[in-house]
């Protein structure tokens, strides 16, 4: 059921929404692009959801925005399974040029989590950098990020990590039982 809003706004529907489909018995990948955007590919300016979304916020199985959520995320903030971000990372990997934040991290300046890596400063379980586990590297920390963050972060990251999974695979489900209905209704 695709749905594209009349309103458009520098020629972009205000709300598009592109579900796959089957024709002719093969699959066909829905494409949305809008201001919010929702599909198998979805390309949103102000938010983006699907299996592959890009956009200001974007969710999805691999996500690209100024704010990503994903399987495999990149932005500016990133959180997923494999995180990639400039100003903060997060997940199961992160890798950020700045500093990350995740399960495993992996940042130029500072790197929170169970294996964190940096050129200057880490703390986690295995962490490696010049200043590690230190005062030096928890006074980085605190100055730069929202207090505790990082502290919460390292230990609990395990859980948004298992949202996004959560998220992705109940999108997942959700995309399949569609695709699966559509046979039965084109026949009505």
């Amino acid at each position: 059921m695709a749905y594209q809003s009349k309103l458009r706004l520098l020629g972009l529907p205000l709300v598009h929404l592109a579900p796959g489909r089957l024709e002719g018995g093969a699959y066909v990948r829905g494409v949305a692009r809008g201001w919010i955007a929702a599909g198998d590919l979805a390309f949103g300016v102000v938010f983006a959801a699907g299996g592959v979304a890009a956009g200001g916020v974007a969710v999805g199985g691999i996500a690209l925005g100024a704010l990503s959520l994903g399987g495999l995320s990149a932005g500016l903030v990133a959180l997923g399974g494999l995180a990639v971000g400039v100003a903060l990372a997060g997940g199961g990997g992160a890798v950020a040029w700045w500093t990350a934040f995740g399960g495993a991290a992996l940042a130029f300046w500072g790197a929170v989590g169970g294996l964190a890596v940096a050129s200057h400063f880490a703390m986690g379980g295995l962490a490696i950098a010049p200043h590690a586990n230190d005062a030096a590297a928890k006074q980085f920390f605190a100055d730069r990020a929202v207090p505790g963050a990082a502290e919460a972060l390292s230990r609990h990251g395990r859980w948004a990590l298992a949202l996004v999974a959560a998220s992705v695979l109940w999108l997942s489900i959700r995309q399949a039982r569609r695709a699966e209905r559509l046979p039965a209704a084109r026949r009505r």
